[in-house]
């Protein structure tokens, strides 16, 4: 980029619903988002719940003269449902999968948001998300993230995420906004959502987002965000259940006359030190409930097995040998069961411990940045970094 020169990237998302058989009009609405992409010619596409390589395929070549790259994520039995449409070529891709449960590829949904058993869950994937976008883009111009996260912006786990790699929302930020009231990404209006999905919230509820900084001396900024309304953006039926968001970011070297607020780095202010404290005890306490399970799980192992000795031995006596015969395929299908869940949880509690010890490291070093003062925050962030290289490799 030449000094003093402006890119601006057009970027659209959509979580597009795309479940084969259960999704309602699914084959309609992917031909009306094929139509809309070709007319607005954005820079990028992100797609989410493409869950058929069908309608991937077709997009594909629907989308081939106005988006000459793309890329389907194939992972796992059915896939991840994510893909990619851009006007400009494509470098490199990778994917990560993320370790604790729910959909592989994509935070957590909350199913029950007064008793929420996943929260440790989700507030675990998101800083796996977090901890993989810091360690992936320090040498990028520009960092997005897209799509549907499973998250209210005031959530733990959404704050978590910002505050951990700096990325800034684009509906707080950005200068002009056209959309749904308070940039709602599920709304009522849609002949999609039902109010039970929406919960306490029947104004609606925002959990799909364009997240955006810049890293190597570059400024980014928002100039303006779109959402449908519940209906397509020419007041057709809408696309998804979900509302599209259209973005307009503009990348420059030099940041405007107005000084705005820096890209934050990791571990330099307070509200850092107290989500990461949060986190902490959210994810400690979910460690402590599934090393509960655990045991539970265990102790049924035993109960199974001591029942299976004991018809073992009745049916070698001759003792009501029928009834023992009976009694034996629910005790084996027991000690199966309880092998499984106890497994399960063992492995749930390691990677809960996991994101236990890394917040705890990090907590550490946000102390002590803030207790030494501005000064030697930038060395703090430099050992902290190269700490992160040794635990890497």
């Amino acid at each position: 980029m030449k000094p003093n020169f402006t890119l601006r990237l057009r970027v659209f998302n959509l979580n597009c619903w795309g479940i084969p058989y259960l999704s309602k009009h699914r084959a309609d609405r992917v031909k009306r988002l094929g139509d809309f992409l070709n007319l607005e010619s954005f820079d990028l596409a992100l797609l989410e719940e493409v869950w058929s390589e069908q309608d991937f395929q077709y997009l594909r070549q629907k989308l081939l003269p106005t988006y000459p790259a793309a890329h389907y994520f194939r992972s796992g039995i059915i896939g991840s449902g994510l893909c990619v449409f851009s006007k400009h070529s494509i470098q490199e891709f990778t994917q990560h999968v993320f370790t604790l449960n729910g959909y592989p590829y994509m935070l957590h949904a909350e199913y029950n948001r007064q008793k929420d058993i996943y929260l440790a869950h989700r507030v675990a994937q998101a800083w796996e998300l977090a901890q993989f976008i810091h360690h992936t883009s320090k040498k990028a111009d520009v960092v997005l993230l897209c799509g549907d996260l499973n998250l209210h912006p005031k959530d733990l786990g959404c704050r978590l995420l910002k505050e951990w790699t700096g990325l800034h929302d684009a509906y707080l930020e950005t200068r002009d906004f056209k959309g749904s009231e308070e940039g709602c990404t599920m709304v009522p209006k849609n002949c999609y959502v039902k109010q039970q999905d929406l919960g306490p919230f029947p104004l609606g509820i925002r959990i799909d987002y364009v997240l955006y900084k810049a890293v190597s001396g570059l400024y980014i900024s928002c100039k303006t965000l779109k959402t449908t309304t519940g209906h397509d953006p020419y007041s057709g039926p809408p696309f998804s259940d979900h509302e599209a968001l259209m973005a307009t970011l503009c990348v420059r070297h030099s940041p405007p006359q107005h000084n705005p607020s820096p890209t934050h780095g990791p571990a330099e202010s307070s509200p850092l030190t107290s989500v990461l404290r949060e986190a902490w005890a959210e994810v400690d306490q979910g460690m402590a409930q599934a090393r509960w399970w655990a045991t539970v799980a265990g102790y049924a192992i035993g109960l199974g097995l001591l029942l299976l000795a004991l018809l073992c031995a009745l049916a070698a006596g001759g003792w009501i040998r029928e009834a023992a015969l009976l009694l034996w395929t629910p005790s084996v299908g027991l000690v199966l069961g309880a092998g499984a869940f106890y497994l399960f949880h063992v492995q749930e509690a390691k990677s809960l411990c996991k994101t236990r010890t890394e917040l705890q490291h990090v907590l550490g070093r946000a102390r002590e940045a803030q207790d030494l003062g501005p000064e030697s925050q930038p060395a703090l962030l430099l050992g902290q970094q190269e700490g992160d290289r040794v635990e890497e490799q």
